[in-house]
């Protein structure tokens, strides 16, 4: 049997004083507070916080800025060059841009109620079976990269979440305040030659949390 491990990470805090659902919007970095996330989860990989050293050979990320500072101190801590993989992108979303809620939001107004008809699928942005479908892709593309060692994949709170339930054999549609996957948490997969043999996870920069945004990108 050969052991290998794909870390999805979720991107650090992200520097957005409008509270904005900001998607796949670009421009939107790591703030302090994210930048310290990254590196926290750098230093706990590289098994300087009390850690054991993980055997991280690849480190690869979602084209978006946030994912991109984020995956950018643990590969110089492996002495790697950050790789990037579209299929890895936040999920789309008819409301990236605009504020999500009822009170002075997007909900208010009675044009985006379509949107909402079905949250099962959901119709207000990318299928959730849809991403379940690229991320497993980029995860078996970066576990066979990686294959006996441990890989990082930097993306986004909805699909590395989806993804999950999709593994552990769960249904997609869900309560978004019901999420496990904190800023800068890691699911590991865990893998004995091609067959998935457990689910991982982790808080690194759970010291940070506290007082952290608690918008997500979708």
């Amino acid at each position: 049997m050969v052991a290998t491990t794909v870390h999805l990470l979720r991107h650090g805090e992200v520097h957005n004083p409008e509270g904005l659902l900001y998607g796949r919007l670009p421009g939107y970095r790591l703030s302090e507070r994210g930048q310290q996330m990254a590196e926290l989860v750098a230093r706990t990989l590289a098994g300087e916080q009390d850690a054991p050293r993980r055997d991280v050979v690849v480190v690869t990320a979602s084209p978006l800025q946030r994912a991109q500072e984020t995956a950018a101190p643990i590969a110089a801590g492996f002495g790697l060059a950050v790789g990037t993989d579209d299929r890895l992108i936040e999920a789309e979303n008819h409301f990236q841009g605009q504020r999500f809620g009822v009170g002075d939001g997007s909900l208010r107004h009675p044009e985006h109620w379509p949107h909402l008809r079905n949250p099962f699928r959901p119709s207000w942005g990318e299928p959730y079976a849809e991403q379940v479908d690229r991320m497993l892709a980029a995860v078996d593309a970066a576990r066979a990269a990686a294959r006996g060692h441990e890989a990082v994949l930097v993306s986004h709170q909805l699909p590395i979440w989806v993804t999950r339930l999709a593994l552990e054999n769960r249904r997609l549609w869900h309560d978004p305040r019901r999420r496990q996957c904190s800023l800068a948490s890691l699911t590991s997969l865990r893998f004995e030659d091609d067959t998935l043999v457990g689910v991982g996870y982790g808080e690194p920069a759970a010291a940070l949390l506290p007082g952290a945004s608690a918008v997500s990108g979708a």
